[in-house]
């Protein structure tokens, strides 16, 4: 089988050896032959294959937009760890999500970005192809291998479009991350559900689960649905050849979006010009909704094991899809990843072994105060060099600092901080204050634009009182430099809306403590005054709340005046003492490797 087109490391290895005066040509052939190898390691047992529209995996490969890309991501990384029999697949994305510029006035500017994939993957050669608006589109995939100390090694396939046996706008279908309108959409889930199974099928794998990451790769199911078509040729009914249970027990699926809007549905009309009529159309209404195809509906009715990403989410999601067993299994993230350097020597002192046990956590107390206290510091000043280089501004060590960064959209309620701006003023007087901002609003998104434009003209309206700084271009660096270097990790969404949230399990890995609404894996994590703290009632809806800001904000002030402030200026030992529950009690457990240990023996081998 052909399977190599041209070895990335091959150009790096072939000018070493030219200096050597050794044949380009004979290595060249040489390392092929070592990369065929090692691909046909792959191929030896059967495989999970985990499919996700986004995958972050390094900061310079814009294949991701957040939370649920950079948790596939951890998800792999996990995964090579732990030797597990897992593969990936996703969307190239050759444009990126966006780059984002803030202008003086607090408008987002989107420009695209321009990465080369050849600096990063490998392209194969093998390539299939998918019917769209009845052409024939070719899909090419770049191969990228995340390769673990412990000897792991997870292969992810980043499909590709731009093949010049394509047309010019099917060239660009694997181009934008989340772009275009809904048929642009349709057409990147087709690339990658359908596309994806076929490419695994060319490449030779066998597959014993497909693991779909939200409901974007549901039409892998359509695929196995054709695949294991049974061949009779007289039935009363033509549902009887459709080998359903066989697909369902192939096929895992977790669901991350707590909101009904928040589900992919297209229109039957669009789908019979995009994609035609892969199977019947009574029969797929069946699977995937009357009125329109609902992709979540359709990975729900064909898919044996089902989970939200925390225990309220599945709640949440058994109430917004009722009749289905789902299960929960709370998110986690990659501990090594996630930890900064200076928190990682200490840990190396003296937990060693905690980036691949982080159950080792729970030996926290071993680290005296002054070390994690000094390894805090050295992960706030690397913070501020970079919030100097960037924003111009000069940040006090010394004062307690709020950190808050994620998607800008409405629910999030990044502005809930300044509800009350006398009150905060007078709040930042009696101790000091500091405040630290990042996120990139969706560029369709214009409540979240607005919001960075509001969150702006606080940052002048308050200049002089209290420091506060947005980040532009949040990205995974910032991401890392922000959850390590600030006192305080701020979330404040309006419940439930809040399916996992990762980002504080990121800071707790690096003692930052979480001051957040009772949503989300902060109801699991959270245990007052020694944890973290909670903002507004605790949580007993599992649908959309009224609107609960003048209650969260008072209570929000409440604790940063009475309780948050006083403790971080005056008790100093309390202080990194819940530093240590929060790595101790919940870096321990809300880790990735914790989460596939789970996925393993509740969704794989079921």
């Amino acid at each position: 089988m052909d399977i190599l087109c041209i070895p990335v490391k091959s150009i790096y290895y072939c000018h070493k050896f030219r200096e050597r005066k050794i044949s380009y040509e004979i290595f060249f052939v040489f390392d092929i032959l070592i990369f065929m190898v090692q691909f046909q390691e792959f191929l030896k047992e059967p495989k999970i294959a985990y499919f996700s529209l986004e995958v972050g995996i390094l900061n310079d490969m814009p294949t991701y937009s957040g939370g649920l890309g950079v948790l596939a991501g951890d998800t792999i990384r996990s995964s090579a760890d732990l030797k597990l029999p897992f593969i990936a697949v996703t969307l190239l994305s050759r444009k990126g999500f966006f780059n984002q510029d803030i202008d003086e006035n607090g408008r987002q500017i989107e420009s695209p970005v321009s990465w080369e994939p050849s600096r990063f993957m490998t392209l194969l050669s093998e390539k299939v192809k998918v019917k769209i608006e009845g052409r024939d589109v070719y899909v090419q995939a770049w191969l990228y291998i995340v390769d673990s100390l412990t000897g792991g090694k997870v292969p992810i396939f980043f499909l590709d479009t731009d093949i010049p046996e394509n047309t010019p706008a099917d060239r660009e279908i694997t181009s934008h991350l989340y772009g275009g309108d809904n048929r642009y959409r349709l057409k990147q889930e087709i690339v990658l559900g359908i596309g994806g199974v076929r490419m695994l099928n060319a490449l030779g794998f066998q597959i014993k689960k497909y693991h779909m990451n939200e409901g974007h790769a549901s039409f892998l199911i359509l695929e196995l649905l054709l695949e294991f078509k049974k061949d009779i040729e007289s039935v009363w009914d033509e549902r009887f050849i459709w080998d359903v249970e066989r697909v369902k027990d192939l096929c895992v699926f977790t669901t991350h979006t707590p909101i009904e809007a928040g589900h992919d549905k297209f229109p039957y009309d669009l789908i019979r010009d995009v994609m035609g009529e892969l199977i019947p159309f009574d029969i797929l209404k069946e699977l995937a909704g009357r009125d329109n195809l609902n992709m979540t509906l359709l990975a729900l009715n064909l898919s044996k094991y089902v989970n939200g990403v925390a225990k309220k989410h599945g709640e949440v999601s058994k109430n917004l899809f009722p009749g289905y067993e789902i299960h929960a299994i709370t998110n986690g993230v990659h501990s090594y990843t996630w930890t900064c350097e200076s928190l990682a020597r200490v840990y190396d002192k003296y937990i060693p072994g905690w980036a691949n046990e982080p159950e080792l956590f729970v030996r926290i107390g071993k680290i005296p105060d002054e070390e994690l206290w000094g390894a805090h510091r050295e992960a706030k000043k690397r913070l501020f060099d970079y919030v100097k280089e960037s924003t111009g501004v000069e940040m006090n060590p010394e004062i307690l600092t709020i950190g808050f960064a994620r998607r800008a959209t409405a629910y999030k309620r990044a502005d809930l901080l300044f509800s009350d701006i006398d009150r905060l003023k007078k709040i930042a007087k009696a101790g000091g204050l500091q405040i630290i901002y990042a996120g990139k609003s969706h560029p369709n998104d214009h409540p979240g634009k607005e919001l960075i434009k509001r969150i702006h003209s606080y940052i002048k309206d308050l200049k002089g009182t209290i420091d506060i700084v947005y980040l532009k271009n949040y990205n995974m660096d910032i991401a890392l430099k922000l959850v390590s270097g600030v006192d305080v990790w701020l979330n404040t969404p309006l419940r439930p809306r809040e399916a996992s949230g990762t980002s504080g399990m990121k800071a707790a890995h690096n003692g930052v403590i979480n001051f957040s609404v009772l949503d989300g894996w902060w109801i699991e994590g959270h245990i007052e005054d020694f944890t973290g703290w909670s903002i507004g009632p605790m949580p007993s809806e599992v649908t959309l709340t009224e609107n609960l800001d003048t209650k969260d904000a008072n209570d929000l002030y409440t604790k940063l005046e009475k309780i948050i402030i006083p403790m971080f200026y005056n008790e100093r030992h309390t202080w990194v003492r819940m530093m240590q529950n929060a790595i101790g009690k919940n870096a321990y457990y809300f880790n990735s490797h914790r989460m596939m240990r789970r996925y393993v023996t509740e969704a794989y081998i079921r």
